[in-house]
């Protein structure tokens, strides 16, 4: 995978926080086996390894976290005793952090395109 020129000072490596929140949810996910997708499990690793993404993937976090809003407002969302399938699989995208992160790279990205 190789950036574009033009985004060479972007910093696509997600932060550390993003990596926790994706570690977490990996971790909700094994012990309460529920939550996210396969896509969901490899982007988790991804995150939790702070593995440098290319862009192609922050504008597949954006549209992921744009149409799981919607998940926040189930039982259990955010309850780590009793987690909600679909708040294990948004901590997988890297949670709010994962959500702030993309949204902010991608803009960065539209910036470099302009």
């Amino acid at each position: 995978m190789s950036t574009p020129k033009k985004y060479e000072d972007i910093d696509f490596e997600p932060p550390q926080k993003v990596a926790d929140e994706a570690e977490k949810g990996l971790k909700l996910r094994e012990e309460f086996d529920r939550g996210g997708t396969d896509v969901g499990v490899a982007r988790a690793r991804d995150l939790k390894n702070r593995k440098s993404l290319s862009p192609d993937t922050i504008e597949r976090m954006v549209s992921y976290f744009a149409r799981h809003e919607v998940d926040k407002k189930a039982d259990d969302f955010g309850n780590d005793d009793d987690p909600s399938a679909g708040y294990i699989a948004w901590l997988l995208w890297g949670g709010d952090s994962g959500k702030d992160w993309c949204e902010r790279v991608k803009s960065q990205m539209e910036k470099a395109d302009a």
